[in-house]
């Protein structure tokens, strides 16, 4: 069995700051990290692995420094670690990326199953795990908290819904994003460790996957950032004090001036 798993280094800070002249994330002097519900993803293709043996591929695409992600990935259990990277790549929305990871994905040969995490925390779209699906013809189950059966052809899962869940079979090869309930992830092994410290990577561009030059980066984004602002503040804001009761108190008597309750 064949996984890929989809990776994406983010900044590991919640103070995230913009360059307001590219509104693009200033990442210079912040610490990266590999995007946390991947490492749910990567955790749960280590796991079939082991159950059903075949081998785990990491894929990432971004600036030269991400490969540090690949490495982390390979500590954790990845067998093989692939890197897009490209000044062409540059500028990318979610279409142009998920573009990019379908061709990577395309050279990396066959493959039985594509698992991502449910969505970055930088950019919180959940758009390139579906598109990439799209892109590549196969199957597309979101929100995956949990693998129940795993066939030649085809796997039952549990999908997430706001009540509850739904039962999913889906044929093979598909691709599947995962959420946080799905598995506890591994902390890294000395062996793993061990092999992502003498590994290297070696860099794909866009001319080495095949990827058409007006479909990636900037040029290939029907989406473009235009403008990054703060929400404007509205109406007054009243900082109340005193214990629990006296706030309460304080809540319910302004509500009921401005007759929001009687």
């Amino acid at each position: 069995m064949h996984i890929i798993v989809l990776v994406k280094q983010v900044p590991d800070t919640a103070e995230v700051k913009i360059n307001r002249e590219t509104n693009t994330l200033i990442r210079d002097g912040v610490p990266s990290i590999i995007n946390p519900y991947d490492r749910y993803a990567l955790e749960e293709a280590v796991r079939l692995k082991e159950k059903h043996g075949g081998k785990v591929t990491a894929l990432t695409m971004g600036p030269p420094q991400a490969a540090e992600a690949l490495k982390e990935a390979v500590s954790l259990g990845a067998d093989e670690a692939v890197l897009l990277s490209d000044r062409a790549f540059a500028g990318a929305d979610t279409w142009a990326t998920s573009y990019a990871l379908s061709m990577g994905i395309r050279k990396i040969g066959a493959f039985d199953l594509v698992l991502a995490g449910k969505q970055a925390i930088d950019g919180d779209t959940a758009q390139v795990g579906p598109e990439t699906a799209d892109m590549l013809g196969i199957p597309f189950v979101a929100y995956v908290r949990k693998v129940e059966k795993v066939e030649q052809k085809s796997m039952v899962v549990e999908r997430l819904m706001d009540e509850g869940y739904d039962v999913v079979e889906t044929s093979l090869p598909c691709l599947m994003t995962v959420v946080k309930e799905i598995n506890d992830p591994r902390l890294p092994s000395l062996k793993g460790k061990m092999k992502a410290k003498s590994l290297q990577i070696k860099p794909w561009s866009a001319a080495d996957i095949g990827a058409d030059p007006d479909n990636i980066g900037l040029k290939g984004s029907p989406t473009q950032v235009v403008r990054i602002f703060p929400p404007a503040p509205r109406g007054q804001r009243e900082l109340l004090s005193g214990s629990i009761e006296e706030q309460t108190t304080a809540v319910v008597k302004k509500l009921k001036e401005q007759s929001l309750i009687r």
